[in-house]
């Protein structure tokens, strides 16, 4: 069995209990080096092999896997985050389909997940915004046409940028382009959720890219914006005591 795990967003404590488990009982873990934070190879036993998979095709990594499973070892695909977000596993689990193997797959805490709590922030406030829209500005990956950053921004709604950070003069432009933000919109940078080196800057959607130069922030980084990270918003109906629901009836 080949093993796809989400490594969590960068903590070494933040994978899941399953996923450390599985890191235990592995025979090869395939990691993303370039990626996910080394100190959770200290699950791994002793005689595992190690693949650090920054250098490798999708034939070389697929390559590595079938062989230990083959040859009746298990076999632990590491991706950071959760997988199922930029992780390009769909190619490896078509693949693997292929040729008949069996996998399965572990998800992860996202980077995502990991920037709200470094922000103590709440994505979805009411009377703020009931949405959150995780996407990239276009780079050397092109996105669907209708998918452009600017036509995203145009909902106004909470938005979270993966890959992003060495566009920002391009993600400030597409962003105001869209309509919905100002150009004193909360905006933060978070570098490396959850690692010990992470670092939270806010700042506004027009300062973006001078508040990631101050800091020398070039990679490795989520962009939020959006009013979630301002001061207002309307109280929760669940736990407002004049708000009925399934378990309480109205207090007041």
């Amino acid at each position: 069995m080949i093993h796809f795990i989400g490594a969590g967003p960068g903590a070494e404590d933040l994978i899941t209990v399953r996923g450390a488990r599985l890191l235990g009982e592995a025979d090869v873990i395939v990691y993303a080096g370039s990626l996910v934070n080394p100190a959770l190879l200290h699950y791994k036993k002793e005689s595992c092999k190690v693949y650090d998979s920054a250098g490798m095709t999708l034939e070389q990594v697929i390559e590595v896997l079938t062989e230990t499973e083959r040859a009746g070892g298990a076999a632990v695909r590491l991706h950071t985050g959760d997988p199922a977000l930029y992780g390009a596993i769909r190619e490896q689990m078509d693949r693997l389909d292929e040729l008949g193997i069996a996998y399965d797959v572990t998800p992860g805490v996202s980077a995502f997940s990991g920037a709200a709590a470094a922000l103590t922030a709440e994505y979805t406030l009411p009377r703020v915004s009931q949405s959150v829209i995780i996407t990239r500005m276009e780079g050397r990956t092109p996105v669907p046409e209708g998918e452009k950053l600017r036509k995203m921004a145009s909902h106004g709604c909470t938005m979270v940028l993966f890959l992003s950070t060495g566009l920002l003069e391009q993600v400030e432009q597409e962003l105001l382009a869209g309509g919905a933000y100002g150009p004193d919109t909360p905006a933060a940078i978070v570098y490396k959720a959850t690692w010990p080196e992470q670092k939270v800057l806010r700042c506004t959607v027009s300062t973006l890219a001078k508040t990631a130069r101050e800091n020398q922030v070039t990679r490795t980084a989520l962009i939020t914006v959006g009013g979630f990270l301002g001061t207002e918003y309307e109280r929760s109906k669940l736990y407002d005591p004049a708000f009925t629901h399934g378990y309480r009836e109205a207090s007041k």
